[in-house]
């Protein structure tokens, strides 16, 4: 059995630019809400980040969620195992895959609930977590958070946080979250409304 899932929480130095307008005529000052841009494919989030999305993926789903702090990409879709295996050679993971020492069930939902998904960080059995460097030679990676999620890096290295999770036998589900600097122009769409608390 493995499946993976793969969040992202690094930047793709393509995409990260200085702040800036969101919405055409509006700035970025009184933004205190979430927001949600409509019209976000998992192609255009893909290359965002710098990762594609093979053709045999299933339940593809991306979004890219707006606030005052930072903005953060969201990806992810299910493979076979031979897929994602596949997958991780042409992406392989920058330094080792580590294993969560414990879940986190009380993280709230916040991001990949937009799609009826767990947070990865309250999966245990089965999951994996490392980075992702497409395009780049990153330096392996380790950190005391076992998720390595207590702080949001958005430097200019081309690296997505990237977890996998055994979830079924001959399956698995890759998880991306990336988290940019506010002031991403080049949204598909205008940012429909906030979204209602979970």
């Amino acid at each position: 059995m493995i499946a993976a899932v793969l969040v992202v929480a690094g930047v793709a130095t393509g995409v990260v630019v200085g702040a800036g307008s969101l919405v055409k005529g509006g700035g970025r000052a009184g933004v205190e809400e979430v927001r949600w841009a409509e019209g976000i494919t998992p192609v255009w989030m893909g290359e965002q980040m710098g990762l594609d999305v093979p053709a045999g993926a299933r339940s593809a789903r991306a979004a890219y969620k707006v606030t005052s702090r930072f903005d953060t990409g969201l990806l992810t879709f299910t493979l076979s195992e031979a897929e994602a295996e596949a997958y991780f050679e042409k992406y392989p993971p920058s330094g080792r895959w580590l294993t969560p020492t414990a879940a986190q069930p009380d993280t709230p939902p916040s991001d990949f609930a937009r799609f009826g998904l767990p947070e990865p960080e309250t999966l245990k059995d089965g999951m994996r977590y490392g980075y992702v460097c497409p395009g780049a030679a990153a330096e392996p990676t380790a950190s005391p958070d076992p998720f390595g999620m207590g702080s949001y890096d958005v430097s200019d290295e081309k690296c997505v946080r990237a977890y996998v999770y055994e979830y079924a036998p001959d399956r698995a589900r890759l998880y991306f979250r990336t988290h940019f600097e506010p002031g991403v122009d080049s949204l598909p769409t205008p940012l429909s409304t906030p979204s209602p608390a979970r």
